[in-house]
């Protein structure tokens, strides 16, 4: 990554279930490329052949990809070279629908 705007924050939409009840199909989110991540950080990742929304979990230095809905399993992952940014806001039209996460 080069540019400038590839280190501007972007929205996303989700798509499905997996995130429920904090994410909703629809919802839309605010990700930040290159912000600081930790255990419990809510993350946009590299997988297969497209990105997906998680909860970051690092334990014991292993690294995992973590649904809030049980019935998706969860991901191993590498490290940091596979989260291509942090989500910092669930934007909605509503005032209760919006939330900003440290």
């Amino acid at each position: 990554m080069s540019s400038c705007s590839e280190s501007e924050p972007f929205a996303l939409q989700v798509l499905g279930d997996s995130m429920a009840p904090e994410f909703a199909h629809g919802a839309i989110v605010i990700v930040e490329p290159g912000g600081a991540v930790g255990d419990g950080s809510f993350v946009v990742a590299f997988h297969e052949d497209g990105v997906i929304l998680r909860r970051l979990r690092i334990e014991d230095g292993a690294w995992t990809l973590q649904a809030l809905n049980a019935d998706y399993p969860d991901i191993p992952i590498d490290g940091i070279a596979q989260i291509r940014g942090r989500v910092i806001q669930r934007a909605g039209r509503r005032r209760r629908d919006r939330k900003s996460y440290d």
